[in-house]
């Protein structure tokens, strides 16, 4: 397609701003494998690099050919402290990556300026009837009309927004001009196109060749994208991620290779990863959770299986980017529950640990199962049960999100029996049921099948009035873990996953406790009710998928840290600052900080805790340093003590004031800025080790609960 070239005048590049995030990142490299000289050679590089783009500052007048110059000159300054070979190459290789992000920045920047009209002031489609918005499908090169509702919210959000496909293709947004009777954009001028940052720094063409061929072989792991990666570098990330579930009655892993694509599009410039694609890689063994006692997990036989996993799917740890460990249900009441999250994941890799709590076990059953990509595809609401040994796991999913989540402890291994109806295992909600029914039964006693008919029952009854709404007997009131769901969407179906979902959907599973009579009491009352059925994806494998599919959150890879931080970090609170672009100002912010930590009764200077700056704090609204500085003043207890400070930014500035603090501050290590991460305050987030790094970190939102109750 032919269009208006962009005038690069136009073009804005922070131009001080990149040109210290280059030094600081070969400063940050120089300070891991240089320990000896560093100083020397930070400053040689400095010098080296300064007067590589001085000599050419009279001709270089507009912002996009300075930023040309930083890139092509970054291999001569960078060779001046050091001698080429594997390192060097594995360096600029790295830089390359990152200057493609910024040239992708510039990329959109100019897409925009060839579509915007030259009459003064700014004309927005809609407003100006000579131009309009238009579907446009690059398999078919045809433009689409988009419809007015839909036309209304593009141009209106702040938000990202979910386009159609056409032909198994997501549409692009397009401005078009409507006096033509062609919808493509005339001009005799070429449009503006960035050049390749390998370009700009010398790579010879059979160097670029050869990249291409090692894109090209992660493409052929992950082959279900080759049809979506392109020529953008950086554009793309892949993980092997690992998901462990450690349940009420059974235990097992699964490894997945994960696709992660970065946000960027004409509507929402982000550098945001989201997940695109998962890959089952290896379903582990499901074994009985080993229990030394009733109130103790055998953690010495649950680590040696999970070792003998990693064995057959021909695994090490060293392999492994992220995952996740979840104890869940009953198991996580035990005694000796938080030991087995760290054994876990202290042995299985160095990923994002998590135990889960009821609603974040809820969560991770729902998208593992598959239900909510599948209610994302039917535009409809569908509440997924997740029976499990312990708990029953609920979570109402609309339209692709989880709108709520509610669990009760109703699950098949509550009361274990074997073949010939002898109880083995008696957990607390069945004591409770034995009290209510006038039952008196011990470990080891024969109970008959029809009074196992009547607890299964009672359990049955208790999850569907929780799955109606909102609960109202003693029994079901007694059983919950968390409150009510949330029943404001109507719901079009109900889907069952878990160990017990097996048996509901038909499976022949034996299993040695009541699981059996609880899937058909369920189906009893799902049919007397006229309750609408579905079969999700996954089922008694959901949970694990989950933990390792969907636990993860990933940061945006314009992050800052200090590589002497041993990760994975774990359990940190999130603190909201308040403060917003419209009343910023180092008195303020320093008020807010400090009201942040006495929200949470935590001290500053002394507990670790997430500083979150949810509100758009735009580096344009003020200078940096400025910023840096007030961070300073407003954590004076974390300076002096050499506490390690953690700041987080909805939005795309982590680097940039990372590198800003380092340079103006007292705070020159223990400090990590990150940014591109959706967060609450009360949440509390595992961080696991950098990927690709160190330009993004896998991040875990979490449920930390623990039952204090273990006796």
């Amino acid at each position: 397609m032919s269009g208006k070239i962009a005038d690069e005048s136009n073009i804005r590049v922070d131009i001080e701003n990149q040109k210290w995030a280059i030094v600081g990142i070969v400063h940050a490299f120089l300070d891991r494998y240089n320990k000896e000289n560093a100083e020397e050679l930070r400053e040689t590089f400095s010098a080296n690099y300064d007067s590589l783009i001085k000599e050419h500052e009279m001709k270089d007048k507009t912002e996009i050919s300075k930023y040309y110059r930083l890139v092509s000159e970054f291999r001569s300054a960078l060779g001046s402290i050091m001698d080429k070979g594997q390192i060097f190459d594995n360096m600029c290789d790295r830089m390359a990556e990152l200057f493609e992000i910024t040239l992708a920045g510039i990329q959109r920047q100019a897409d925009n300026e060839i579509r915007r009209p030259s009459e003064d002031g700014p004309i927005l489609p809609g407003s100006d009837k000579t131009t309009t918005i238009k579907f446009f499908c690059t398999i078919c090169e045809e433009f689409l009309d988009i419809p007015e509702d839909l036309k209304e919210q593009l141009l209106n959000s702040d938000e990202r927004i979910e386009l159609p496909k056409h032909h198994d293709k997501e549409l692009e947004v397009r401005i078009v001009d409507v006096t033509e009777d062609s919808f493509e954009l005339k001009s005799d001028k070429p449009a503006f196109k960035t050049k390749s940052a390998r370009e700009l720094m010398g790579y010879s063409g059979a160097e670029i060749e050869k990249i291409q061929q090692n894109k090209n072989k992660i493409a052929e792991i992950f082959p279900e994208i080759l049809s979506q990666v392109n020529d953008d570098i950086g554009e793309y990330l892949n993980v092997l991620s690992v998901g462990i579930d450690v349940g009420s009655s059974t235990s097992h892993l699964v490894f997945s290779g994960l696709t992660l694509r970065r946000e960027q599009s004409f509507m929402n410039m982000s550098n945001r990863f989201h997940l695109i694609n998962r890959k089952l890689i290896y379903e582990g063994n499901i074994i009985d959770t080993p229990l030394i006692d009733r109130y103790t997990i055998d953690i010495d036989a649950v680590v040696e299986f999970f070792e003998e996993e990693y064995k057959k799917a021909g695994i090490t740890t060293e392999m492994v980017d992220t995952g996740a460990v979840i104890v869940t249900g009953e198991t996580a009441k035990k005694q000796n529950a938080e030991e087995i999250v760290k054994r876990l994941s202290s042995t299985t890799g160095k990923f994002v640990s998590a135990a889960a709590g009821p609603n974040f076990e809820s969560l991770l059953g729902a998208m593992g199962s598959g239900i909510v990509d599948q209610t994302l595809k039917d535009e409809n609401t569908v509440m997924n049960i997740d029976v499990g040994g312990g708990t029953s796991n609920l979570a109402i999913a609309s339209k692709g999100q989880v709108t709520s989540t509610s669990c009760i402890n109703v699950g098949g291994r509550l009361l274990g029996i074997d073949k010939k109806f002898k109880i083995w295992r008696i957990d607390e909600p069945t004591e409770f049921l034995f009290k209510e029914l006038s039952l008196d039964y011990e470990i080891g006693d024969i109970i008959p099948e029809e009074e196992v008919r009547i607890i299964a029952k009672e359990y049955a009854k208790a999850l569907v009035e929780v799955m109606k709404g909102p609960t109202k007997s003693k029994v079901a009131k007694k059983l919950m873990m968390t409150d009510d769901l949330d029943f404001s969407i109507p719901i079009d179906g109900y889907s069952f996953s878990g160990g017990v979902a097996e048996l509901i959907y038909g499976e022949d599973i034996a299993f040695d406790d009541i699981g059996k009579y609880l899937a058909e009491e369920i189906q009893a009352l799902m049919k007397k009710n006229k309750l609408p059925i579905l079969e999700p994806e996954n089922k008694i494998r959901a949970t694990v998928i989950g933990a390792g599919s969907f636990s993860l959150s990933v940061s945006g890879s314009t992050c800052y840290f200090d590589k002497s931080i041993l990760f994975p970090l774990e359990n940190i609170p999130v603190i909201n600052v308040n403060v917003r672009k419209e009343n910023y100002s180092p008195e303020k912010l320093k008020k807010e900080i400090d009201n942040a930590f006495r929200r949470f009764d935590m001290k500053e200077g002394e507990d670790l805790v997430a500083l979150y700056f949810k509100d758009p704090i735009h580096r344009n609204n003020f200078y940096l340093s400025d910023f840096a500085k007030a961070i300073e003043e407003a954590l004076p207890n974390s300076v002096a003590n050499n506490k390690m400070v953690l700041l987080i930014f909805d939005q795309d500035m982590g680097g940039s004031i990372g590198i800003a603090l380092r340079r103006e501050t007292a705070l020159q290590n223990n400090l990590i800025c990150m940014d591109e991460l959706e967060l609450e305050e009360g949440d509390w987030i595992d961080i696991g080790s950098p990927l690709y790094s160190g330009q993004a970190f896998p991040v875990t939102v979490k449920s930390l609960v623990f039952n204090k109750n273990k006796n």
